[in-house]
């Protein structure tokens, strides 16, 4: 039988695969081709169901795209989302098999702006890791007690006051310098550096807490800069950074030596409460104390065993002997307990010191005075809180003083 040129329709049929088949095969190829991509449009036709996914047709003037954010890749609030939003989608282009649909499978959604700085930040984050500026290993101990503290942050700011706030608490004889920045705007790069850079040169503090409030990616960009993160790296002094809430990550938390979640968690992390110092000075000196009396208790039943031993001999010359080395020991022992005394008087001369070294009445005899209220007894922190004509008690090192207040000059 001759060919009629015609394809065979039995062979066409071996070779053929299935729809399922041909959407399986079309799905690999557009996930293993383009792996994970961003794309920037205009969201459009979002669907919100009950499920917390999220659907929606990301488009430009040319062409659109369905999309899906499923709920267990959205972070943070996506509420905000609207039809018209101008956005930077990351994800992986898929194809829905069932319907044979294109889409792209969204892994993070960001307004425009904010995903051209996340980009940036992303960038940044991996080159300096790269140099290993975020290494454990170069980064600087905090001091256990430090002598005085310096904090970089906008002086107005609630940073401040909450840093301070928690300082006063915890260990309020240790003196804080503010060295003021701004921690937003386009100057704050620059005046951030300034800061770390004076406070290197006057070396007048032993830490530094740098950081602000909570805010937007924009909000943080300061922190996110190159060059205060190498200013950062470059402190010879110690550095706790403290940017935003919980949830921020900034460069400088990475690169600092050591990161606090907020302001305030950064004050707790950079001094020890003085009560649980007081507590573990008193329980030093009761230790000591113990031990010097269990060795002069050793030292006597040594003695009693010894008289014993020498009662029992009757030869006189093993007496002699016996009584002279009883001798010898009770000046051993005598000698021993003097200097265990000592030891120990010296110990607790040294946990006195440290008792006194945080007492407030060390401030006193250094010539300050702590000012009261003199009919309520409240400690006066400003001198607006004193009313011209009203009376105030001024604690010094020896005795009071009572006053009026002739003049306020806040």
């Amino acid at each position: 039988m001759e060919n009629s040129g015609q394809a065979d329709p039995f062979a066409a049929s071996a070779s053929a695969i299935t729809v399922s088949q041909l959407n399986r095969q079309a799905k690999a190829i557009l996930e293993q081709g383009l792996g994970r991509i961003w794309v920037e449009g205009e969201l459009s036709n979002i669907a919100r169901p009950a499920s917390g996914h999220i659907y929606f047709t990301l488009k430009d003037n040319a062409a659109q795209v369905k999309a899906a954010f499923f709920r267990q890749r959205q972070r943070g609030p996506t509420i905000g989302f609207r039809d018209g939003d101008q956005v930077l989608a990351c994800g992986r282009v898929s194809l829905y098999e069932p319907r044979g649909d294109y889409q792209l499978i969204v892994e993070q959604l960001e307004p425009i702006g904010e995903g051209a700085l996340r980009r940036q930040f992303e960038v940044l984050k991996k080159k300096l890791a790269a140099e290993g500026l975020f290494d454990q290993a170069r980064k600087k101990a905090l001091p256990v007690l430090p002598r005085s503290i310096g904090v970089i942050t906008s002086p107005s700011g609630a940073a401040i006051r909450d840093i301070v706030s928690v300082l006063r608490r915890r260990f309020p004889l240790i003196p804080v310098v503010i060295y003021p920045a701004a921690v937003q705007g386009e100057a704050a790069a620059a005046e951030l550096i300034r800061a770390l850079a004076a406070a290197n040169r006057r070396a007048e503090v032993d830490l530094l807490i740098i950081g602000r409030g909570g805010g937007s990616l924009e909000d943080l960009a300061a922190f996110n800069d190159e060059a205060v993160a190498r200013a950062i790296a470059a402190s010879s002094l110690p550095v706790i950074s403290a940017v935003g809430h919980e949830i921020d990550f900034t460069i400088a938390d990475f690169v600092a030596d050591r990161r606090a979640p907020t302001p305030s968690g950064a004050a707790e992390i950079a001094v020890p409460d003085q009560q649980d110092w007081l507590r573990s000075l008193d329980s030093l000196a009761a230790r000591i104390a113990r031990l010097g009396r269990r060795m002069l208790e050793e030292l006597a039943q040594t003695v009693d065993w010894l008289g014993r031993r020498l009662l029992q001999t009757s030869p006189s010359a093993t007496l002699q002997r016996s009584r002279l080395r009883l001798s010898g020991l009770q000046q051993r022992l005598n000698s021993a307990a003097r200097h265990s005394l000592a030891n120990v008087s010296h110990r607790l001369e040294l946990a006195m010191r440290g008792l006194h070294a945080v007492s407030p009445l060390a401030t006193l005899e250094r010539g300050y005075a702590i000012v009261a209220d003199a009919k309520s007894g409240k400690v006066l922190l400003h001198a607006a809180d004193a009313a011209v004509g009203s009376d105030i008690r001024a604690r010094l090192a020896d005795g009071e003083l009572v006053a009026t207040v002739r003049k306020n000059a806040s």
